[in-house]
């Protein structure tokens, strides 16, 4: 008992000489940070503008990112609006990381590049703070203090120009040569004159210096590389289905499927497909449930929609369509663009010599190879509508008996439409009926006897119109 009571008091006196050790450890830190505290200043353009402590340890970089992002989270918690939000945030984000001056209580004035900074590590252009040091952002204008940069390199873009900068500031700032250009490689400096009427155009070496001026854009000329990542997706029921390499211009159809292991027993050549242009992402996504990878994505819906829109505009301008058949024409259209360079008959495709086997195919192409339905889908005016087990070489009537027959109001023009392609065929036709098609018996137009009283009054109110107006042309006439 006396060894547990002895054992109690130990604990709490270490525990009590611990909470001692912090709180004297925390107050040396604050009196460390507090003694460490300078003042600086920061004019121009930049989210915030004033004067703010900060610790002798930091550096221009450190200080600047930090009151950078102070002033992003200010903004953030007091703005619920993500739009708004990103539209201040894009603002707020307009400071040039070059030209920025700083300005010592001695005298000293520094130019610091931080852009620079960050991408070679040299910390001479980014110095330790002092007591009441400046910083100056430069006014930002992109559109007239800039030079660009664009061609084979690895960040092309567009950077705020600072008095002495020359070519090899420009190849740094895009992040240098890309490894993946070949052969010769030179710069070209296209200088627009002060008025705009003109552009000079200076030829010279990578290696060279040549000093820039405001508006250069700069184009790193290499002959282009198509050592690139083209492939096509197939999926479904290929025996290896994935992503398929292929050349630029010369893999054909053929020769992709055997790759991907060749089509399955369950594989319904007939309703096999190739997705092409602008039907790729709105048909895989929303019919198929397929979500493409962004390097093969091929548009995005919104602009899909735009494209239908230009292209129908175009359609019509110089069309002599009445109104009646413009619904009718904007369908077919749609469809069309959707479908641009679709492929729908693989029928022929073991065929060497065929021309479906011999089809080049693109970077971007999807082809879909779905399962065999081994149905035929009956609805309408049918007792039993739904899908009927397909029988080949057996007619629509088959399937029609196997639905419980035709309904007491059906109309007797049945129609087959084929499942894929979406033709409408007349039945009495006698056309074959493949798996996935679909039979469809139409519903008589019923109507009650007011109806027809309604039609033949107007009828007969144009005749006695007509019979008055002869009427009247042969009183006249005697």
């Amino acid at each position: 008992m006396k060894n547990s009571v002895l054992i109690l008091i130990l604990l709490l006196t270490l525990c009590e000489s611990a909470v001692s050790q912090t709180t004297t450890g925390q107050t040396s830190l604050t009196d460390a940070m507090s003694f460490a505290a300078i003042s600086v200043t920061i004019g121009g353009q930049f989210p915030i503008n004033g004067t703010f402590p900060a610790l002798i340890t930091e550096r221009a970089d450190q200080f600047i990112s930090r009151m950078y992002a102070q002033a992003v989270d200010r903004i953030s918690r007091n703005t619920n609006d993500p739009l708004l939000l990103d539209q201040i945030k894009k603002e707020l984000e307009s400071y040039s990381l070059r030209g920025i001056i700083l300005k010592r209580n001695n005298g000293e004035e520094l130019s610091l590049d931080l852009l620079r900074f960050r991408i070679t590590g040299d910390f001479s252009f980014n110095p330790y703070l002092k007591n009441d040091d400046i910083l100056i952002f430069p006014a930002i204008d992109l559109q007239r203090n800039f030079f660009s940069v664009s061609g084979a390199v690895n960040q092309p873009g567009k950077i705020f120009f600072v008095e002495g900068d020359n070519l090899q500031d420009a190849l740094l700032f895009a992040r240098g040569i890309n490894p993946a250009y070949e052969g010769e490689i030179e710069a070209e400096i296209n200088r627009p004159k002060y008025d705009g009427s003109g552009i000079e155009i200076i030829k010279t070496n990578i290696n060279s210096s040549v000093s820039l001026q405001r508006g250069d854009q700069i184009i790193i000329q290499a002959d282009e590389t198509h050592r690139k990542e083209f492939n096509v997706l197939v999926i479904g029921e290929v025996n290896s289905p994935g992503y398929v390499p292929i050349t630029r211009n010369n893999t054909r159809l053929g020769e992709i499927i055997d790759k991907a292991g060749g089509f399955t027993s369950d594989a319904s050549i007939l309703r096999s497909r190739l997705f092409r242009g602008n039907s790729i992402n709105l048909l895989l996504e929303r019919q198929y449930g397929v979500t493409i990878r962004e390097g093969i994505s091929m548009v995005d819906t919104s602009l899909l929609v735009k494209m239908i829109d230009y292209e129908e505009m175009l359609m019509l301008r110089m069309s002599n369509l009445v109104d009646e058949d413009i619904p009718y024409f904007q369908i077919e259209n749609q469809i069309r663009v959707m479908n641009e360079g679709s492929v729908s008959d693989f029928s022929s495709l073991n065929d060497p010599d065929s021309e479906i086997h011999n089809l080049i195919v693109r970077h971007g192409d999807v082809i879909i190879v779905p399962q065999k339905k081994r149905n035929v889908y009956v609805f309408g005016q049918v007792q039993n509508p739904g899908f009927i087990t397909y029988s080949p070489n057996k007619d629509y009537k088959y399937y029609l008996n196997l639905a419980g027959g035709v309904g007491k109001y059906s109309e007797d023009e049945i129609k087959v439409i084929k499942g894929e392609s979406r033709y409408w065929v007349i039945a009495e036709e006698e056309p074959i009926i493949n798996e996935g098609d679909f039979i469809f018996v139409p519903k008589q137009q019923l109507r009650s006897f007011r109806s027809y009283v309604q039609e033949y009054a107007s009828y007969l109110s144009i005749i006695g119109s007509v019979a008055t107006l002869a009427l009247l042309i042969v009183q006249l006439g005697k």
